[in-house]
C-alpha cells in the first residue's frame, strides 16, 4: 500500500525517471504514474517511449499537490476529524496542557458533534490561534516512566568520600 503523503524530496532535481522509477520511488503503482500525466497535468519530458520525466518537474508537481491538500483553519477554529472541517469549540472553551519546552497540546470539544479536537501550539500564539475563546492553561501530566528511586539497601553511603 503506498504513502497518503508522497515526500517530494525523495525525487532528485537533477535526474530523469521512467515511470517504473517514480512508482517505485514513491511505492505507487505504474498505472498511478500514467493517471498523473494524463489526468493532473504532470509534464513528461517528450512523447517517446519511455516516457520520462524530469526530477525538477516531478518536485513541483508533488509540492502543488501537497498545497492543494492543504486546508489552514481560520482563527477561532480546530479541524474536527468527526466532522473533516473546521469547528469552533463548544462552548469556547479550550484546554493548553503545557508541555516540557515552548509547544503545548491544544484540546476542546467540537461544537458540532462532540469529538475531541487537538492541536500543537505554543503557549505565546493562542491569541492569534483563538481569539474570543476562553484558554485553561494545564500543566501537562508527569511522564510515565519517572527514574527510578535507588534501593534502599544500597551499600554506597551519601556523602562519603572516594
Amino acid at each position: 500500500m503506498a504513502r497518503t503523503r508522497l515526500n517530494p524530496r525523495l525525487t532528485k532535481i537533477h535526474l530523469a525517471y521512467t515511470l517504473a522509477e517514480v512508482a517505485e520511488l514513491y511505492g505507487l503503482h505504474v498505472n498511478t504514474v500514467r493517471g498523473w500525466i494524463k489526468r493532473d497535468g504532470l509534464e513528461p519530458i517528450d512523447g517517446r517511449r519511455p516516457l520520462l520525466i524530469k526530477g525538477s518537474v516531478l518536485r513541483a508537481f508533488l509540492d502543488s499537490r501537497r498545497k492543494k491538500a492543504k486546508h489552514p483553519s481560520p482563527p477561532g477554529h480546530l479541524y474536527c476529524f468527526g466532522c473533516r472541517a473546521p469547528r469552533k469549540p463548544a462552548l469556547g472553551m479550550v484546554d493548553y496542557h503545557r508541555r516540557f519546552g515552548r509547544a503545548g497540546n491544544l484540546s476542546a470539544l467540537c461544537e458540532a458533534c462532540g469529538t475531541t479536537m487537538h492541536r500543537q501550539a505554543r503557549e505565546d500564539a493562542l491569541g492569534l490561534i483563538l481569539p474570543e475563546v476562553t484558554v485553561r492553561i494545564v500543566d501537562a501530566a508527569p511522564r510515565i516512566a519517572e527514574p527510578a528511586p535507588p534501593p534502599s539497601n544500597c551499600h554506597f553511603k551519601q556523602g562519603a568520600a572516594a
